[in-house]
Parts: structure tokens; C-alpha cells; sequence
């Protein structure tokens, strides 16, 4: 439902599910307040020949561009419909509509997975050691971890440039 919080999504079937779906709207949105303490302090980048990292603003669309296609990847690997989620915005206008994108993007995260079970997140056991195929907790998983890992180096670079 629109506006539920941590601890809400009761509706879940799956546990697990419920648990990454809460948890990665809580790192994002850590990720994009830090992304915005580090815009504020004018915070510099080290120079990497990723796209990803030419600018801050360039950062903050590819953190709320991967939240989106983690998800439409998770539908598509469950056979649900795609969620309805826009694109993200331009970066020439993002920092002033990221909180808004934000909502939109973390409200329609909380959707699809309602009816998935376990059994449909977790590894058929004869793939596990096969290749590690990426299954939908793991996709999941990697969801969360994707801000956390952004958010921890935009920390670490705002402590060293003081």
C-alpha cells in the first residue's frame, strides 16, 4: 500500500520478500540523503573512467536507475507483470525531482512482490552450485546492498575531504 513504512508490509506471503523490499527502501533512501549531504558540501569525486561517477548527479540516476531495472528484472524472472515505474529523470533536473522520483520509485517497489511465496525467491536446489545462477533472493539482496555500498563510499569521501 502507498505511504506503508518499515515494519508495515503485512500483506507479504513471503517473509523474505517483505524483509528486502523494507530493507531496500531504507538504504535507498539513506543512500540519497547522504548523496544529498554531499552535494550540499560540494563533495568531489575521484576520477574513475565510469560513467557512473563523472558527477554526483550522474550517481544519484545510476543509484535510482538500478533500483528500477533490479525490479523489472525481478518481475520479469517471476513472470509478473512489469511495475509501472517512469523512468528516471534527466540529470540536468533530477537533485529537484529526486525526492518525488524517490516516492514514486519506493511505493512501486512495494507492489509486485506481495504475492510471491518462498518458494518462488528462493534457488531450485539441483542450480545452486550450478554456475550460481542470479535467483530472484539474490537479485534481491543485491538491491539492498547497491545503496549501502554507495552510501558507505559517499561517507568515506566526505570524511576525507572534511
Amino acid at each position: 500500500m502507498p505511504g506503508e513504512r518499515s515494519g508495515e508490509l503485512n500483506h507479504s506471503r513471503s517473509r523474505g520478500a517483505r524483509a528486502l523490499v523494507l530493507l531496500h527502501d531504507q538504504h535507498l533512501r539513506q543512500c540519497v540523503d547522504v548523496w544529498k549531504q554531499a552535494k550540499a558540501a560540494n563533495l568531489h569525486l575521484p576520477e574513475t573512467k565510469s560513467e557512473d561517477y563523472r558527477s554526483l548527479d550522474a550517481l544519484l540516476h545510476h543509484l535510482l536507475h538500478s533500483a528500477r531495472i533490479y525490479i523489472f528484472r525481478i518481475c520479469h524472472n517471476l513472470s509478473l507483470p512489469a511495475p509501472q515505474i517512469g523512468p528516471v529523470p534527466d540529470m540536468e533536473v533530477l537533485a529537484g525531482q529526486a525526492d518525488r522520483y524517490l516516492e514514486h520509485l519506493l511505493e512501486r517497489w512495494r507492489l509486485p512482490l506481495a504475492d510471491v511465496t518462498d518458494a518462488q525467491i528462493e534457488p531450485d536446489p539441483e542450480l545452486y552450485f550450478a554456475g550460481m545462477p542470479y535467483w530472484v533472493d539474490a537479485m534481491l539482496e543485491h538491491a539492498v546492498m547497491h545503496p549501502i555500498r554507495h552510501e558507505f563510499q559517499l561517507r568515506e569521501l566526505m570524511e576525507r575531504q572534511g
